[in-house]
């Protein structure tokens, strides 16, 4: 049996507001006409589409729906989710509650977002002219986005762990985060930590190779071999792209595996960009 499709939320809406002034949009009133129609609509209790109960739609809700549906090529998708004005922009923190709330996370890296939006709110009422207070949500959220999550450091640190941090901090850190699916492949060894019998009876510790999408997270594919070599990484290469297909680059480590000749000829033939 097939699985039931649900549409989203804002398609709900779309074809709800459309069966509502659809009337309207078929059979045009006559000038003058409107009004009366676009009141009549208004006195009606209609079925709310989300759950059980009646519903009703105002004189303007409804005037602004005739007329975003009529001039529209499509109107079921004009009468849709329709983007706030303010998408995009952050208007819980103003630019003085960020800059207050950078300071404090700088000076106290170890707190948890509760501690600092104690603080914060201790600050706000000492100083009004930061501005209203924003919610816990909010907070959680800004602190997120600007990468300011608790730090596991001590209490009290010494001068060469204060250097190290700040070493650190200062250091280039790479993130690859690829935008399509098959855009970029992770592979590596990994060393297992049980030992097996082999057929001729000396004992192996075997390694994992892991082959997955950078930007789905798939694992497609993972296979155990006695060694790390360019035989077994091509065997487990060749395995995925049977099963996912190809993707447009791959990206390891140094290891002489991954930079044999046979490998990286073997990837460049395919048309696969190799990163190391």
């Amino acid at each position: 049996m097939m699985a039931e499709l649900h549409p989203p939320r804002w398609q709900v809406w779309a074809h709800f507001r459309f069966s509502i002034i659809g009337g309207l949009l078929s059979n045009p009133p006559e000038p003058g006409q409107l009004k009366q129609r676009l009141q009549e609509l208004a006195e009606k209790n209609w079925q709310h589409p989300l759950r059980p109960g009646l519903m009703r739609v105002s004189f303007s809700t409804l005037e602004r729906w005739y007329y975003q549906a009529r001039d529209a090529a499509d109107p079921v998708a004009a009468l849709g989710r329709r983007i706030r004005r303010d998408h995009g922009k952050r208007q819980a923190l103003c630019d003085a509650l960020l800059k207050a709330l950078e300071e404090q996370y700088h000076q106290h890296r170890r707190w948890s977002v509760q501690l600092h939006y104690d603080n914060l709110r201790a600050r706000i009422d000492g100083q009004p002219e930061l501005g209203s207070l924003p919610s816990y949500q909010s907070v959680r959220r800004c602190m997120q986005e600007h990468g300011w999550v608790r730090r596991r450091e001590p209490a009290r640190p010494t001068a060469g762990q204060s250097r190290a941090a700040d070493r650190l901090e200062q250091r280039e850190v790479r993130s690859f985060e690829a935008t399509h699916v098959h855009a970029l492949w992770h592979l590596d060894y990994h060393q297992a930590r049980m030992k097996i019998l082999d057929t001729a009876g000396r004992w192996q510790k075997p390694v994992a190779l892991a082959i997955i999408d950078d930007r789905s997270r798939l694992c497609c594919h993972l296979q155990f071999y006695l060694a790390e070599t360019a035989e077994t990484l091509i065997h487990g290469l060749t395995q995925a792209f049977l099963k996912r297909g190809l993707p447009r680059a791959l990206l390891t480590d140094n290891g002489a595996a991954m930079l044999a000749e046979e490998t990286r000829q073997g990837l460049a033939r395919l048309a696969i960009e190799h990163k190391t």
